[in-house]
């Protein structure tokens, strides 16, 4: 037996149908991947965050592309400062910074003020954001980082 169709019938159906609302039925399949995961929502919101607290007012000093100027403001890129304890960079944006200081072999003597102005969370923001940008990969620093150090500088 030989099936046939009329296609203005087959139109009328589709038109229908799409109409009424009716709808194949498709299985969703989810795609497994071995790529690396992506930043959790937490990091990615706290990583934006930084970057508005970073272009607002540490860019000036340490550049949009956080190398620094030579001889004056250090890089942020790849150093210990950055990337090793935490609750010394923290201390470093509550209380300033006022000592001749090499890294990488460049000797910088710029006086970087206090910038304890800036609210707990915009300093674990900013600082999370540096920690995870140019070049750097390291983990997050928490409110609770930050509300530490503060109560330390009492």
């Amino acid at each position: 037996m030989k099936l046939t169709f009329n296609k203005s019938a087959v139109l009328v159906l589709l038109l229908i149908a799409s109409a009424t609302g009716l709808q194949a039925q498709v299985k969703k399949t989810t795609k497994k991947t071995t790529a690396t995961k992506a930043a959790p929502a937490g990091l990615a919101a706290s990583i934006a965050r930084g970057k508005v607290t970073y272009t607002n007012i540490c860019a000036a000093c340490h550049q949009v592309d956080g190398l620094g100027v030579q001889n004056m403001n250090p890089p942020l890129a790849k150093t210990t400062y950055v990337l090793g304890d935490k609750g010394k960079l923290i201390s470093i944006v509550l209380n300033g910074f006022n000592e001749e200081v090499e890294i990488n072999g460049s000797t910088y003597s710029n006086v970087m003020p206090s910038h304890d102005y800036l609210k707990d969370q915009e300093i674990a923001d900013v600082l999370t954001f540096v920690r995870n940008s140019f070049g750097n990969k390291a983990s997050a620093v928490t409110l609770t980082e930050v509300k530490k150090g503060r109560a330390a500088k009492k």
